[in-house]
């Protein structure tokens, strides 16, 4: 048997399909592109020239001492009665955007890998599939590095600049996360469930037993090993804080411009009041006090009935992080186009003003606008994209189930860890099947040493984290727009 099979092929057939069509048929493309965004076109000079009724003046310069002479920037009233021409965007527009090819690739990748994780669901739920390796968590886990990467360029880009601020905010944030993840690693599982302790305690014996069948002796100390093992996860958790605080800051923004743009339509604003306190429910799933043992569990006098087994709850909590997801993921035309209404909303605000601004200013301010529109997106889905996949990983990893088939029980479908034997072929086909042999029980060993019990601590903990920097960093932005800038 072969150590991938027909999930190779279909890897394949979706690389190969990804690298012919996103030049003709791109998702991350379609979604800025398909006329349901508009922006608004900067005026022309003369255009400028004809509100603030002036005529085209002569070429004057301005000599300096140095003897050095340029353009004298033009000028024109605040006050003008300016209006913005509103135009879809086209794909030939989308071109000129920054990080537009970043943007476009990953959210094609996105779509291409979630299509192969379905085929390995299906796959392994229809057929119960043993002794293959699950390609969809490959997928599922190249998503999630990519999606940092894009993440950190951002913050990066940020982090350079000098004049704002922020790179204050991202020292900030990343010390503040530092110190909330410290706090939640102390808290018992009795109040936060994610099942690290018993996880690590797995993985510390495993990889005990497999020192030493290899001869290398014991390894660290359990209390040494716990403590590296918690100060790199608050590292991790730092480092992942700081990638996600200007989207959480922008996200609180585009909300509350997103709530300004459909104030005629209440249905909408319910759905982005959920949209935004989404997070928040995800960090409740995992408090056990009001989850577990309280949604799950009926009092009846001095009873309690149990509604869901724990197993039925563990379905329900990913479809609910799924739901959330695919809700956000809804919501996005909105968002963006509230963005892209800060172009006319600054005019608004530029028209209560005094004295004059230059003309190239007035044409920079609005067109920058829609220059930023893809990091803007890249903000908004980056942390939905990393929720959702980190979530399909606990499911295939914890050995969690969807519901339509039974849990397995502890095993999970990935790996199988006894080597197949076959009989002896001679020439080619022989050293094809020790190496596929060979292959096999490597995995298998590394299967034995990081079990489901495991991975369900630590995925567990990524998505609670995920959605907790997305809670910290959306209500500080909340504030920050609502209360102190005013917006």
């Amino acid at each position: 048997m072969g150590v991938i099979g027909v999930q190779l092929v279909v890897s394949l057939l979706m690389a190969s399909l990804m690298q012919r069509l996103v030049p003709h048929y791109s998702i991350g493309r379609w979604l800025l592109c398909n006329g349901s965004l508009f922006r608004f076109k900067h005026p022309s000079d003369d255009e400028l020239r004809t509100l603030a009724g002036k005529q085209k003046p002569r070429l004057r310069r301005d000599r300096r001492q140095n003897g050095v002479t340029e353009n004298k920037p033009e000028m024109v009233p605040k006050d003008i009665k300016l209006s913005l021409e509103a135009t879809p965007i086209k794909p030939l527009d989308a071109l000129v955007l920054r990080y537009f090819l970043d943007y476009q690739w990953l959210v094609d990748f996105v779509m291409y890998a979630t299509l192969v994780y379905l085929f390995t669901e299906a796959y392994y739920g229809l057929l119960n599939v043993q002794g293959e390796i699950n390609v969809g968590v490959l997928w599922c886990l190249l998503t999630l590095v990519f999606g940092i990467k894009l993440l950190f360029s951002l913050m990066a880009h940020y982090f350079k600049t000098e004049e704002g601020g922020e790179r204050s905010v991202c020292l900030t944030f990343a010390f503040l996360f530092v110190l909330i993840a410290m706090l939640v690693l102390v808290v018992r599982e009795e109040y936060l469930e994610f099942g690290l302790e018993p996880g690590f305690s797995n993985l510390y014996e495993n990889l005990q037993m497999l020192f030493r069948q290899l001869g290398l002796g014991d390894i660290w100390p359990y209390s040494v090993a716990r403590l590296i093992f918690k100060l790199s996860l608050v590292g991790v958790s730092s480092f992942i804080g700081a990638c996600l605080t200007f989207p959480g800051l922008r996200l609180a923004q585009t909300h509350l411009d997103a709530l300004r743009m459909t104030a005629d339509k209440p249905l909408t604003q319910v759905l982005l009041y959920a949209n935004f306190l989404s997070p928040i429910l995800v960090l409740l799933l995992w408090v056990k006090p009001i989850s577990r043992d309280f949604v799950i569990s009926s009092p009846f006098g001095k009873e309690k009935i149990q509604l869901l087994s724990d197993s039925m709850y563990n379905t329900v909590r990913l479809w609910i992080i799924l739901g959330l997801c695919a809700l956000r993921l809804l919501l996005t035309r909105y968002h963006l186009q509230a963005y892209l209404n800060l172009a006319e909303r600054w005019v608004e605000l530029m028209r209560k003003e005094a004295g004059c601004i230059s003309m190239i200013e007035i044409q920079r301010k609005i067109s920058r606008v829609f220059c930023y529109l893809c990091v803007v997106t890249v903000q908004y889905l980056g942390p939905t994209i990393l929720l959702l996949h980190s979530t399909l990983l606990l499911k295939v990893l914890g050995d969690y189930s969807w519901g339509w088939y039974p849990e397995p029980p502890g095993v999970s479908p990935a790996i199988d860890a006894s080597p197949h034997n076959s009989g002896s072929a001679p020439g080619e086909e022989d050293d094809y099947r020790m190496a596929v042999s060979q292959i096999t029980a490597a995995l298998g060993a590394l299967r034995n040493v990081f079990t489901p019990l495991f991975y369900r601590g630590l995925l567990s903990y990524l998505t609670w984290w995920l959605a907790a920097c997305q809670v910290v960093t959306n209500l500080f932005g909340l504030y920050f727009h609502q209360y102190l800038m005013g917006s």
